[in-house]
């Protein structure tokens, strides 16, 4: 761990591992989402933003990936990716230069399907996964555990342990995930003690306990 990063440079790298973590895991279950919709439950697609604290509107399974995409709502993902490519760019020089330029290229993807209306289908969304798994190879490829390394994977794990707790998925997976972000808080904060959580603990409380100790490592 020789570099020294500077609050903004470190916060940038966790929120770029958050949003596109986001992204990539919101689009897999849109697609679980679409199917169910078609074959078992018209109301799939509400009941699932509805756990995201999002009021979700749509006609039909083809319009319901249109609102997912690029509805107006907190996870509009020409946002999202916008965030993500604004998080590269101040963190730019911690980033392999191939992964730079994909998560530039993820952004100006939404940002073109959006200015062009473009009608979203599953061609798009093969697209767009296609490009997130080469960004996350490009990003960890060459990871040397580095502090700037640490902080990405961090955003990664926390969004991860967030979006299982708030859908309710696999608490046991999360909490797996959870040790890991211990791990790596414990590695950039080797002076800080925090209280280990379990399944049984409501969803809220881990929350809000993790939220607590990244604010610590990241504020320095």
């Amino acid at each position: 761990m020789n570099h020294i990063l500077t609050a903004n440079v470190a916060n940038n790298l966790y929120w770029l591992g958050r949003h596109l973590e986001r992204m990539e895991a919101t689009l897999l279950e849109i697609t679980k989402m679409y199917d169910c919709i078609i074959d078992v439950d018209t109301q799939a697609g509400k009941d699932f933003y509805k756990k995201l604290n999002i009021e979700l509107e749509y006609k039909n399974a083809s319009d319901f990936l249109q609102q997912a995409i690029f509805g107006q709502h907190s996870n509009n993902f020409n946002q999202i990716a916008s965030y993500a490519k604004e998080n590269a760019i101040i963190s730019r020089s911690y980033i392999e230069l191939e992964a730079f330029g994909s998560i530039v290229q993820l952004a100006i993807l939404f940002e073109d399907a959006a200015k062009q209306q473009r009608e979203i289908d599953f061609v798009f969304i093969d697209e767009v996964l296609s490009l997130m798994s080469e960004t996350w190879g490009e990003l960890t490829r060459k990871l040397k555990r580095n502090v700037n390394d640490y902080f990405l994977v961090l955003g990664k794990n926390v969004e991860k342990v967030d979006f299982h707790l708030r859908l309710g998925k696999n608490k046991d997976y999360a909490m797996v995930i959870m040790e890991e972000v211990d791990t790596i808080v414990s590695i950039l904060a080797p002076e800080a003690t925090f209280t280990p959580h379990d399944a049984s603990e409501p969803a809220s409380v881990i929350l809000e306990s993790m939220n607590n100790k990244i604010h610590k490592i990241i504020e320095f």
